[in-house]
């Protein structure tokens, strides 16, 4: 299958990269990594394993959609009839039949651009974040407005409309496949295993940072398309939770105790300050089935609310990048991991 090719991209991804490439070198496919200034040797572990290298110059910010146009060009030098880019992250492993089963569904759905399937967290039982990301993956089947950094893409269709947008830092995912269903292209998600993710998310710092990324990429995006585009309820309800709601306590307070007694301002405020527990208790009652236990689903909705600031906090962060005329702030989570000997 000759007509299929591989991207991987990373930064410091150590013995997360070496299982990322064994899950896909020696199947007959090109294989490309790109790598964003490393200091763990991934780039000479890739070598060694068999992979084409792009080393990204540091004359340009480094961004995800960057690395991804990278390899993508330098997989078609290597072989200009490849027809599917299966693309991953270099924290992720195919899974086997993955590539098979996704190249059948876009050779048979003419339509489509994109197609993903189910990705997993590698470690769930480490971290009540793992899990959390675990569900988060865990979207519908069927026709999706986006995917994920793991998928496989039609290479007309990602030509046709120019590739990722080199500019977008978090949700470069989004902005293409928004711009690809926009020329009547259709993204699909199947019912299949596609990768295992490391998130490696064990402290409630990583966790805040990931949300403060979300919050900066849905900025990003959201700005892009108008009102109808992707993510712009995402930025409405970050704003409406951390800005809104305490709002709303003080006005209750303040309007019912100028109104009656400073007992009933307390009594109004109280009950308004209970829409938020409200509000994660029945998020946690609606992720109860997909969860492992009530704990989880609990601490779903309960991080779910809480990340609402941090989401606000990317939103500012993307303001203040964007009137400054700086849009490539990079937001990282992880912990470097020594490369594997």
């Amino acid at each position: 299958m000759s007509d299929i090719g591989i991207i991987s991209i990373g930064r410091n991804e150590g013995e997360r990269l070496r299982r990322c490439l064994a899950s896909v070198l020696g199947r007959g496919h090109a294989v490309v990594y790109v790598d964003s200034n490393s200091t763990d040797g991934s780039a000479a572990c890739a070598r060694s394993l068999g992979a084409e290298v792009v080393e990204l110059e540091m004359s340009a910010p480094f961004s995800a959609a960057r690395a991804r146009n990278a390899g993508f060009e330098r997989l078609l030098s290597l072989a200009a009839g490849v027809r599917f880019a299966q693309f991953v992250d270099g924290d992720c492993e195919i899974v086997p039949g993955w590539i098979d089963r996704a190249a059948a569904e876009l050779q048979s759905r003419p339509d489509v651009a994109a197609v993903c399937g189910r990705r997993r967290e590698r470690c769930p039982e480490k971290s009540v974040y793992n899990r959390l990301a675990d569900l988060e993956w865990d979207t519908p089947i069927g026709p999706a407005q986006s995917c994920g950094g793991d998928v496989m893409m039609r290479a007309d269709a990602f030509r046709a409309v120019g590739g990722f947008d080199p500019s977008v830092v978090a949700g470069e995912e989004p902005e293409l496949c928004q711009r690809l269903r926009l020329k009547g292209w259709s993204i699909l998600r199947i019912d299949a295993e596609m990768t295992l993710h490391d998130s490696a998310m064990l402290h409630f710092g990583q966790w805040w940072r990931r949300a403060v990324r979300s919050g900066y990429g849905a900025a990003d995006v959201a700005s892009r398309f108008g009102s109808h585009g992707l993510f712009v309820g995402h930025v409405r309800s970050a704003r409406m939770w951390a800005l809104g709601w305490p709002a709303a306590i003080l006005i209750a307070g303040v309007v019912a105790g100028a109104a009656a007694r400073p007992a009933r301002g307390a009594l109004a405020a109280a009950v308004v300050a209970l829409v938020l527990p409200a509000q994660a208790l029945r998020l946690a009652i609606g992720a109860r089935p997909r969860t492992r236990s009530f704990g989880d689903a609990l601490a779903y909705g309960a991080l779910t609310m809480l990340g609402k600031w941090a989401n606000l906090a990317g939103e500012l962060q993307y303001r203040r990048d964007r009137s400054a005329g700086r849009i490539t702030r990079q937001i990282e989570y992880k912990q470097p991991v020594a490369a594997a000997p």
